[in-house]
């Protein structure tokens, strides 16, 4: 009878630890696809000539602003997502659910550069400051701010759809 409760109890670990690996394989995350809110571009402090345009999507909802680039394969080069803050104040960031290494971009209220995290890495649960105060937060792919040769002081300017 002994050994008859010794099985059971080995198929029951078996079948727990089968639904357990179904149950997490099972855990799946919709394609988040991009949707074109506006237009951005950065203008060089130097030439008043444009560096950069890019498709942007404006993320100003706790919402849109927590969830941000998560769950994304890919962003094509000339597209970012432009985040608008309440207040212009030191900002946080970080990677948690993103899978594109980005490159952050901060901007005050009078939409200048501020500061920049480059090359943020996915996934990394670190966090990014803006170091200085900032309203705005520009994120595109990594490398883009060095080839585009972005920098402190350059502006932006956007419009909505």
């Amino acid at each position: 009878m002994a050994y008859f409760k010794h099985i059971s109890f080995l198929v029951f670990l078996l079948v727990l630890a089968s639904c357990k690996t179904e149950s997490k394989s099972a855990i799946k995350t919709e394609t988040v696809s991009f949707t074109k809110e506006g237009e951005l571009k950065v203008l060089s402090t130097e030439t008043d000539s444009i560096k950069a345009n890019f498709d942007i999507e404006i993320a100003e909802t706790e919402y849109e602003t927590q969830t941000g680039l998560m769950y994304r394969k890919s962003m094509k080069t000339n597209r970012g997502m432009l985040f608008v803050q309440p207040t212009e104040a030191l900002q946080y960031f970080y990677m948690k659910n993103t899978e594109i290494p980005l490159d952050i971009i901060y901007i005050n209220s009078g939409m200048k550069i501020v500061s920049f995290q480059k090359n943020a890495q996915p996934f990394n649960e670190n966090t990014l400051p803006s170091n200085v105060p900032a309203k705005f937060v520009l994120e595109i792919n990594a490398g883009l701010s060095d080839q585009l040769g972005l920098q402190v002081g350059d502006s932006i300017s956007f419009s909505r759809l």
